[in-house]
């Protein structure tokens, strides 16, 4: 359920982009984004799930600069939005170990994965360095391309990267044997007990 609504506001905004022929289209489907994080944060909180920091702030900055596009008719602060949202939590990753002494993706994944600290450490980084290039490419694509490249870049373009960083993540826990399962110790057989 929350993949689907997380999808919702990208998907609303991909389709309402690519239904209308209309040479405001991309004001359209500001507006259909605006709407769906608005109906993606109050479904979090009917169905009383926990809404994290990430989602509040992508909220926010989709309303805000959504607001900015549509007021001033100019798409370029819809098209900033991606790069914001990256480079803010790229920047989140790099300084709560300094200002909070603390790992958020240890935080956030501890529960899941247990990993000795020097790999959280080395994962924080690889991905605060993920965040930062996805959206120095955002900027790429969205100032060297047509608008509707831009937007099936944006559909597709985003969940590419995310996978392909969980892909490196995967390999190099791997490779660092971290992925194996603890053998669990061996029970004495019956006739071990007896002796």
């Amino acid at each position: 359920m929350n993949q689907l609504l997380d999808f919702l506001p990208i998907a609303l905004f991909v389709a309402v982009f690519f239904s209308t022929d209309a040479p405001d289209n991309i004001f359209l489907a500001t507006g259909a984004l605006m709407a769906g994080v608005t109906i993606q944060l109050v479904a979090f909180w009917l169905l009383k799930k926990p809404i994290s920091g990430q989602l509040k702030f992508t909220f926010w900055a989709s309303i805000i600069l959504g607001a900015a596009t549509l007021l001033l008719r100019d798409a370029a602060f819809i098209q900033w939005k991606p790069t914001i949202v990256n480079w803010a939590l790229s920047v989140a990753l790099l300084t709560a170990p300094v200002l909070a002494n603390t790992n958020l993706l240890k935080r956030m994944l501890g529960a899941q994965m247990q990993l000795p600290d020097p790999v959280w450490n080395r994962l924080n980084y690889g991905w605060a360095a993920g965040f930062f290039i996805a959206g120095a490419l955002n900027l790429v694509v969205a100032y060297n391309f047509s608008m509707d490249f831009w937007v099936s870049y944006k559909l597709i373009g985003g969940f590419a990267l995310t996978f392909i960083y969980i892909i490196i993540t995967v390999i190099y826990l791997h490779r660092l044997g971290l992925l194996e399962e603890p053998e669990k110790p061996q029970e004495p057989s019956r006739a071990e007990d007896r002796t």
